[in-house]
């Protein structure tokens, strides 16, 4: 089964992917892990990667186009990001996790180790503005479009473990159907 995850920055896609991996035990991918870590690699915060990769197509490109690839390798596999449900459209189950900024920020803020929530809420902000172009006007993708996804889920209701209960139902529902 292909799961993808996505949502905005904040919402929980990579723990409720990870969960759900580990759940069923298949293979995980995460775009914004793998942003996480090419932003790393050249020594840049988020926001300065952001504003390289709007400037330069091919770092955003490289990441949807790798989820893609991987995600068509494995049977079993969930496929975290911002554009996953659009880059993988024959996925089994596509997934919108949401939640109000202000918890989006919160969590932002101890994950990101931001010193005041202000700072967390204008990089949100940002980060959220500049993916938002980006998307639009390299794929003519409107992220706020969630018309490829099976479930829309508030993260801001329930922890991830409630999360994946529903996800569960879901998958055995999608798993009844095939056989």
């Amino acid at each position: 089964m292909r799961i993808t995850v996505s949502g905005l920055p904040g919402s929980g896609t990579t723990s409720l992917a990870g969960h759900i991996a580990k759940t069923h035990q298949y293979h995980l991918i995460s775009a914004g892990e793998v942003f996480r870590r090419m932003a790393e690699e050249r020594s840049m915060d988020l926001a300065e990667f952001g504003n390289l990769a709007e400037k330069d197509p091919c770092f955003d490109r490289m990441i949807d186009e790798k989820q893609k690839e991987i995600s068509l390798a494995y049977e079993d596999i969930v496929i975290e990001g911002r554009l996953s449900a659009w880059f993988v459209p024959d996925a089994d189950l596509k997934i919108w996790l949401f939640a109000p900024l202000e918890i989006r920020v919160m969590r932002i803020q101890v994950r990101d180790d931001f010193r005041d929530i202000g700072t967390a809420t204008r990089l949100t902000q940002e980060r959220e503005a500049s993916e938002a172009a980006r998307y639009r006007s390299y794929y003519n993708i409107d992220i706020h479009d969630l018309s490829p996804y099976h479930l829309v889920l508030n993260s801001g209701l329930w922890e991830v473990e409630d999360l994946g209960m529903i996800i569960d139902s879901a998958i055995d529902v999608k798993l009844s159907q095939t056989t």
